[in-house]
């Protein structure tokens, strides 16, 4: 005899698997999260920072 299969239940596990693959497909498509890419402008802003400081002459349109 074969294993005795609660359909209900298969149909609910098929379903979650299908939701978790369109939400992994969804977080590949749309990036990353607000908070990363917060982070990710605030270190752009201390490099550009810490770049101007070290020219030598800041008002100098030639140093861009």
């Amino acid at each position: 005899m074969g294993e005795i299969v609660n359909l209900r239940q298969m149909k609910k596990r098929r379903e979650r698997d299908a939701q978790a693959a369109a939400a992994a497909e969804n977080r590949v498509r749309h990036g990353r999260t607000g908070a990363q890419k917060e982070n990710d402008r605030r270190v752009e802003e201390r490099r550009s920072a810490l770049l101007d400081g070290a020219r030598s002459s800041p008002d100098d349109p030639s140093n861009s």
